[in-house]
């Protein structure tokens, strides 16, 4: 089951989705909101906070990123997603920089949504084939410094773990794949974010194609 709850700006928008996410049985809408103000003040009110968050873009109080960067503090676990009819593909890297774990166009299908929530569950982020493009434009690769962390600071196993989360495999599916505990994956993860800076999943994708850690082909999407 996965607890989600949603923060946008439109009210029927926001009717018609919850309805049809209540619907769905893997799926339970803790509770809604039409603002980032209403939203803070909801999830201080919920005694199990929501795993992944359906964000507008821009709502009337302030947009959707400021929002992630407020929750982010205390709810470092919490997943969201943006959408917004003011989508374009070029937002990607600024979305996924400042906290989002996906960013889609409000007028996707609701089955595609669905796909997007469970990879972003699971995943820790997702991307579309046209965001991969913008981001191999918009990464560009950062000429070596000599205090700068480079592959050569990561241990061996830290750039397996690396290589296969940018792969999209979850922290148990490492563990059956190098024989090693799950507990020893999210140790090397912890390691990985204090290393790089990164802030989530999505971030540490961008940190390794930034630096060439990982090839960009290795990113795949459904």
């Amino acid at each position: 089951m996965i607890k989600i709850a949603l923060a946008y700006g439109e009210k029927l928008f926001t009717q018609l989705l919850e309805n049809f996410l209540r619907n769905e049985s893997n799926i339970q809408c803790l509770f809604t909101a039409l603002s980032g103000k209403e939203f803070l003040c909801q999830i201080k009110k919920t005694p199990e906070p929501p795993q992944v968050v359906l964000l507008d873009l821009k709502m009337t109080d302030m947009e959707g990123t400021e929002l992630i960067e407020k929750l982010k503090a205390t709810h470092p676990d919490m997943k969201y997603i943006l959408m917004s009819s003011y989508y374009k593909k070029t937002f990607t890297g600024y979305a996924l920089k400042t906290g989002a774990n996906a960013l889609v166009p409000k007028e996707i299908s609701p089955e595609y949504l669905l796909k997007v929530i469970a990879l972003v569950h699971t995943k820790g982020y997702y991307f579309m084939e046209e965001q991969i493009e913008v981001l191999r434009s918009q990464i560009k690769p950062r000429p070596p410094r000599p205090n700068f962390i480079n592959e050569g600071e990561f241990t061996d196993r830290e750039m397996e773990v690396l290589r296969l989360l940018c792969e999209q495999y979850t922290a148990q599916e490492i563990a059956d794949k190098l024989f090693i505990s799950r507990r020893t994956v999210e140790g090397h993860k912890d390691n990985l974010f204090a290393k790089t800076g990164a802030r989530n999943l999505a971030g540490l994708v961008i940190y390794a194609l930034q630096n060439q850690l990982v090839s960009q082909d290795s990113l795949s999407t459904f």
